[in-house]
């Protein structure tokens, strides 16, 4: 059984590997799920050298 996944503009649900969705043409975001990682680390990162400059 295929991964299936809602489409955000038509809500049908589509094959989770389409880069497309075949009802209404809306195109999924590019971006890698290790983008989203590297953003929580650069949050982090950030908040850590934030409270360094707040405790000294």
């Amino acid at each position: 059984m295929m991964k299936k996944k809602e489409c955000p503009s038509c809500a049908m649900e589509i094959e989770a590997d389409l880069k497309i969705c075949p009802i209404c043409q809306y195109e999924f975001p590019r971006y890698a799920a290790s983008m989203r990682w590297t953003a929580i680390l650069l949050v982090v990162v950030l908040l850590v050298i934030w409270l360094m400059s707040v405790l000294n």
